[in-house]
């Protein structure tokens, strides 16, 4: 299993590889940093400059044999493309905490880090159909590599957000792979359960790798 983090920061790379690595003990992960990439993504702009070398990085991945893909960043940056040319399953740590979401919770809202990240989420979450279960997207205003440098800080930016989701809501997903940071702070300060995107990846990896060798099993 390959997990990328699209941008350039490698301190990220290896938190959300530490994370992965926990949430699926029995699977093998390695980290790969993207380093022609921006040293964070933080809306569109970043999100288009991140695709061209994190494409090359998933042509690598698939030749070299990997069994499952894992783009470490809540945008799905370069999903769709990567899922073209990847011959393996491709997983965006943002669908799969959306579609996890939608297992836990009849109502759940994302709080990311940064205002221009709440379009790009919004459009995602409607593009894989889950505005229903996912209505509502916040963003704390805390820099993505606060949640690196200045984890406290960022977890009590994001417990705050937490008090402006709509009513009836029963879970909150943290909207950045580098919010693996702060979840056991966050989950002791909000009153309902919260979930990260890289966990959830990681967990669905095992699901997907596991349909994949039964598949291989029964061909003809």
């Amino acid at each position: 299993m390959i997990l990328i983090n699209p941008n350039s920061t490698e301190a990220m790379t290896q938190s959300a590889l530490t994370a992965a690595r926990l949430a699926a003990p029995d699977l093998e992960f390695e980290g790969w940093t993207s380093a022609q990439g921006p040293a964070v993504i933080e809306g569109e702009a970043d999100g288009a400059r991140a695709v061209p070398p994190l494409l090359a990085l998933i042509r690598k991945a698939s030749d070299s044999g990997a069994e499952a893909i894992i783009i470490a960043c809540f945008d799905d940056t370069g999903l769709s493309e990567a899922r073209r040319i990847a011959t393996c399953p491709v997983i965006g740590i943002g669908q799969a905490s959306f579609a996890l979401a939608d297992l836990l919770s009849d109502q759940a809202a994302v709080i990311t880090t940064v205002e221009a990240a709440v379009p790009v989420i919004t459009r995602n979450i409607a593009q894989h159909g889950y505005s229903a279960t996912i209505p509502q997207v916040l963003a704390a205003d805390t820099p993505v590599l606060m949640l690196e440098e200045e984890p406290a800080r960022a977890a009590a930016y994001f417990a705050r957000t937490s008090t402006r989701v709509t009513p009836g809501t029963t879970l909150a997903i943290l909207g950045c792979a580098g919010a693996v940071t702060i979840i056991g702070a966050v989950a002791k300060a909000v009153p309902f359960p919260v979930i990260d995107g890289v966990t959830a990846a990681a967990q669905l990896c095992r699901v997907l790798v596991a349909a994949s060798k039964r598949n291989a099993l029964n061909a003809p």
